[in-house]
């Protein structure tokens, strides 16, 4: 039995060891995408990737405690499916170490080896995303996709072009779960459209005296309640050339509509016209909504100095009614930014959000970080191992609250791309990643943003077709406020 156990770790050591005559250097492989070091979930497709320096071929070496894959290719390689899953499994909670041998002018050089780490923690399975030009003022064609990350399935779940061109926007999943959706289709036919169960249904969410039909919103952890804002939205672009485009809004207020009702719920001091409120979002439990909260200025003037503090109301789900008092959790002119996009963890422990320096439109803000707040302690994570140099916003959690994804321009400063992120139990953030692709170049010829990606541990139960159904044939059911 020792001889059989001794000759398969010989032949393993031997198929792991590459080509003969090879030149050991002391760097990384030049891989793209960023692979080296990562912390990845055992249920996430193969990290296919290339080097970005051309060599004539390619030799990989993905090293278990028991097993290992050899991949060959030119410059790029595509790790078999099975024998990744199958690695994965045997070595959660565990590394993997790769090996990377080129061949550069007729000569072998290996890399310095780097390790994959393994988390038996899994990431929910489906990733909703918008696929849409990085420009936003103007767009051809809009798609809400959902993707697979277990593989590399996408199938598209909504298409302006089948609803006469109209945008769509601000796609979520209620408590992480494809049962549970709702996206803003705009358009002369448009409206909210609320997926419970499979059964869609389209809302008029601007009641009589709103600003507007509802924009950034999510649900209540019953499934009950929405909580949105409603806002008037000006795009503008910048005079100066080193910034693109500003988004701001020139009047903001908050609204929880509750779709067994259709009623619409507010408070005076959530609608008057000496604050800005927006981005709102339930706690894990339900009973409080976070809003991100601005004192007017003049704009676009005074563009620069407005600053989105973070705020909480409590919410009381049993009878439907907001609190009369709201907290200040951060504060925007102490810590010198402004907050955005509001993500609480189901867990409850954290809430995570987008700070820049000024602004509710991070994306075309370079210096855009997330940061994460402790909401038992109140202790704030920069999230240095988490930001690149450009914009990091538009993020989601995982059902579990050990990963969430978030849109990051860091590549190249134009589109945005979804990267994971994994919390350990500590609280410490780890090296994030970017979504896998079966062809590692496709983020090269990618023309598209991925925008807004959302998690769900199950697949929505419509696409794109449904869609079509309820947009050109289904009246829309009309909010009003609540007696």
């Amino acid at each position: 039995m020792k001889y059989w156990i001794g000759y398969i770790l010989a032949v393993l050591i031997f198929s792991c060891s590459g080509p003969e005559n090879v030149k050991v250097g002391p760097e990384y492989p030049p891989v793209y995408p960023d692979y080296i070091g990562v912390s990845i979930p055992q249920n996430i497709a193969p990290l296919n990737f290339l080097l970005r320096n051309h060599p004539e071929k390619l030799h990989v070496s993905i090293i278990g405690k028991t097993d290992s894959i050899s991949v060959d290719g030119e410059y790029k390689i595509e790790i078999p499916q099975a024998k990744w899953s199958q690695l994965l499994s045997e070595n959660a909670n565990d590394s993997l170490s790769v090996k990377v041998f080129a061949q550069i002018n007729g000569e072998w050089i290996q890399y310095k080896p780097f390790k994959w780490h393994v988390k038996s923690d899994k990431v929910d399975s489906f990733l909703s995303y918008r696929l849409i030009e990085p420009g936003y003022e103007v767009w051809n064609k809009i798609q809400i996709a959902e993707r697979n990350v277990e593989n590399f399935d996408q199938r598209i779940l909504a298409d302006n072009n089948l609803a006469n061109g109209s945008c769509m926007n601000c796609h979520i999943h209620g408590n992480q779960n494809g049962k549970l959706s709702m996206f803003h289709l705009r358009g002369e036919k448009g409206g909210t459209i609320l997926n419970k169960n499979g059964k869609l249904r389209k809302i008029n969410t601007r009641a009589k005296g709103m600003l507007s039909n509802a924009v950034y919103g999510d649900f209540h952890p019953s499934g009950r309640y929405g909580v949105f804002s409603t806002n008037i939205i000006i795009p503008e672009l910048h005079a100066n050339r080193t910034d693109r485009l500003e988004v701001y809004d020139t009047a903001s207020d908050l609204v929880v509509i509750d779709f067994d009702s259709d009623k619409a719920i507010t408070k005076p001091f959530l609608s008057d016209s000496t604050a800005f409120e927006t981005f709102p979002v339930f706690s894990a439990e339900g009973n409080w909504i976070y809003f991100c909260s601005a004192p007017k200025v003049a704009l676009p003037d005074s563009i620069k100095s407005l600053k989105y503090n973070i705020c909480r109301v409590a919410f009381d789900a049993a009878i439907g009614e907001i609190g009369d008092k709201i907290d200040t959790l951060w504060n925007a002119q102490k810590m010198g930014g402004s907050a955005c996009h509001l993500k609480a963890s189901p867990n409850g422990n954290y809430l995570l959000y987008t700070v820049a320096d000024y602004g509710t439109f991070p994306i075309w803000h370079r210096e855009a970080d997330l940061q994460m707040m402790n909401l038992k302690t109140g202790e704030i994570d920069h999230l240095k191992q988490v930001n690149g140099p450009n914009s990091d916003s538009y993020h989601s959690w995982s059902s579990n609250s050990r990963w969430f994804v978030f849109a990051s321009k860091r590549d190249d400063g134009i589109y945005g791309k979804p990267y994971f992120c994994y919390i350990d139990a500590s609280g410490k953030a780890h090296k994030p990643f970017v979504l896998p692709q079966r062809d590692p170049e496709a983020y090269d010829y990618m023309l598209k943003s991925f925008n807004i990606p959302d998690l769900s541990a199950t697949p929505v139960p419509f696409d794109a077709t449904d869609i079509k159904k309820v947009y050109h044939g289904q009246e829309a059911e009309q909010v009003k406020w609540k007696n």
